[in-house]
């Protein structure tokens, strides 16, 4: 079963999660190692060249990901609780939000001198230039506060499925671990 249906996670939005969740999860930890290179580190330039490459394609996976969630809709909420129901959309609205704007602020701080991004070096995104001053520096800090919130929500998220999976007792979790 690829798809969704109204009970179940289809094996493309699975996928999709999983893989989406360790890429973010490894970028994160990437970066925070990536700001203490100085640079006589043989990674000096490697890991930047690694992590802005893997970014490039988890931008790519993302935008897949919301057309899919699109045209493709999730199973219905288990929860009979009409505010986690809400809290649970709101958060995962806020995490596609942040992930767009982690990445998309990644693409503007890498940019802003002109240059592209070479995605291993199979293509090259194009830049589009400094769009505003302070580019880089602005789009830094963004890039920095995004990827530390996208960290708290996605533990927020972990936790709920695991109160609904040890605590509730229902299939939230499992929906999204196997298909039918």
């Amino acid at each position: 079963m690829y798809k969704n249906n109204e009970n179940q996670y289809g094996l493309v939005a699975i996928v999709v999660h999983w893989l989406s969740a360790a890429v973010i999860i490894g970028l994160f930890a990437v970066g925070l190692w990536m700001v203490d290179l100085n640079y006589y580190s043989d990674w000096y330039q490697t890991a930047p060249h690694y992590h802005k490459s893997v970014g490039i394609l988890l931008l790519a996976l993302t935008l897949f990901r919301i057309v899919w969630k699109l045209v493709n809709p999730s199973p219905k909420a288990l929860g009979e609780n009409k505010t986690e129901v809400i809290a649970a959309k709101f958060g995962h609205h806020a995490l596609y939000l942040l992930m767009l704007t982690v990445l998309i602020s990644g693409y503007l701080i890498t940019t802003a001198d002109g240059r592209g991004i070479d995605v291993f070096n199979w293509f090259t995104v194009p830049s589009m230039g400094e769009l505003f001053a302070q580019q880089e520096d602005i789009a830094g800090d963004i890039h920095e506060y995004a990827a530390y919130g996208i960290i708290a929500l996605a533990t927020i998220h972990m936790l709920a499925a695991l109160k609904h999976h040890f605590l509730d007792k229902d299939s939230t979790l499992t929906r999204m671990i196997k298909t039918k």
